[in-house]
């Protein structure tokens, strides 16, 4: 991977299925799969963002227990991955964080499953991000998808991944898109 990746799980500002701005749970597994993709992929931080303080702190109950010694001793493998998500507020906080690490401004690329155009490929992001060099903020939704707020900052969206269902079922788990998206960069 030659391009600084950051992956942002969105749970605020979210769309429910009715269209409406909505703030959805953090679940256990989305922590755990998704930051062992993040680690098998090179991703550089696992931004899981929030305003809810409750969901804050069971993010970090689950990450201090990973890092007790007799866990870490256990599945040291766990602990590795965990070590690279930062719990935010939001989206714009993510972003703050990414710049003061890096230097640079982040491109903003976005994801959805029911997105109708899309700027590109993985790879067509990867070119973009290298020719401008800049980090990538690769981000996800939960619930219905990114809320129009978030989609309006963003430099570019990629295509929506495509099964072969023939009734045009496409509803993959979160945890499952993060990881076939990952698994396209170089």
């Amino acid at each position: 991977m030659l391009n600084k990746i950051y992956l942002g799980l969105v749970h605020h500002p979210i769309l429910d299925k009715r269209g409406e701005k909505i703030t959805t749970s953090v679940t256990n597994l989305d922590i755990h799969d998704i930051a062992r993709s993040c680690r098998t992929f090179g991703v550089s931080k696992y931004f899981i963002i929030t305003p809810i303080e409750k969901q804050h702190e069971l993010v970090n109950d689950i990450l201090s227990y990973w890092n007790k010694d007799f866990a870490n001793a256990y599945n040291p493998d766990r602990a590795d991955a965990l070590s690279f998500i930062e719990v935010k507020n939001s989206f714009e906080e993510s972003l703050r964080a990414i710049q003061d690490e890096t230097g640079l401004e982040a491109l903003i690329a976005v994801t959805g499953a029911n997105f109708t155009e899309s700027d590109g490929s993985i790879k067509d992001l990867e070119s973009l991000a290298a020719k401008h060099k800049r980090p990538i903020f690769l981000i996800f939704g939960t619930g219905w998808g990114l809320h129009p707020e978030l989609l309006e900052q963003k430099d570019f969206s990629v295509f929506p991944i495509k099964g072969i269902a023939q009734d045009g079922y496409n509803h993959l788990s979160v945890r499952s898109a993060v990881a076939i998206y990952l698994s396209q960069f170089s």
